[in-house]
């Protein structure tokens, strides 16, 4: 069955991660696992931009933006020309709240390029899926993708959930979410068109992110709404 890694990374992550991955092992992997496109996440955003044109149509740019700085905001348009369909942000990374006041003009800007929005949930006190949904209601035009659906805490996960029911500009992403029954939930009641597969490579491997959707009890069409129709529509890629 065919594929959308809806977040994934290359390079290496030092620290307390230490794992990494270089872009010919995240292609090869993708090969391996039937994973047509990934949308890519590099805090250099011309690293991104290289792998794209190095590996044309596997690849969904993000750009990388710190709202804390100026000029990554700045150079939204010219990465949009370039070809990037999406803006990553982490507010773990780079220190401040997911609803701060500072990251309006990044959803006005990606709000008038009419691109989505990804952003890193599940840890306090920076990324909490509360913080997300107060974002989601300041900009309700703004498709917002919550990159693991609250992550490892089971009360940040349903907040997750409750989150992405009360605003329909929320998407769900679920790598690094533990839990295959959650998927499901969000399939039958967030909406059958909301919730996405990902990896976020290299912190987890397709293999163990595969079963969890296999084994969250959807039927045939949404296996395939999860694994690649949902990512397709959100990233606007066909």
């Amino acid at each position: 069955m065919k594929k959308i890694d809806g977040h994934a990374h290359i390079g290496y992550i030092g620290g307390w991660a230490d794992v990494g991955i270089t872009a010919e092992q995240l292609i090869d992997q993708m090969d391996e696992y039937e994973i047509e496109k990934a949308a890519l996440c590099c805090e250099n955003n011309d690293e991104t931009l290289e792998v794209m044109e190095k590996y044309p149509g596997r690849i969904i740019g993000c750009i990388y933006v710190n709202p804390m700085d100026s000029k990554t905001v700045d150079f939204m348009e010219h990465y949009y020309e370039k070809g990037f369909s999406a803006v990553k942000l982490n507010p773990l990374r780079h220190a401040y709240c997911a609803d701060c006041e500072e990251l309006d003009p990044v959803l006005d800007k990606a709000g008038k390029l009419g691109i989505p929005v990804c952003i890193h949930s599940g840890h306090p006190p920076y990324s909490l899926p509360w913080q997300i949904g107060l974002l989601a209601e300041r900009h309700p035009d703004v498709k917002i993708m919550m990159i693991h659906m609250g992550h490892g805490h089971g009360v940040y996960i349903d907040a997750a959930l409750k989150m992405a029911r009360k605003y329909n500009n929320i998407y769900l992403e679920m790598s690094g979410m533990p839990m295959p029954s959650k998927i499901l939930e969000a399939y039958e009641t967030v909406g059958n068109d909301r919730i996405m597969f990902g990896t976020d490579a290299p912190f987890h491997h397709p293999s163990v992110e595969i079963q969890k959707v296999l084994t969250s009890g959807a039927d045939e069409e949404g296996l395939k709404r999860i694994f690649y129709d949902n990512a397709a529509a959100f990233f606007s890629v066909k």
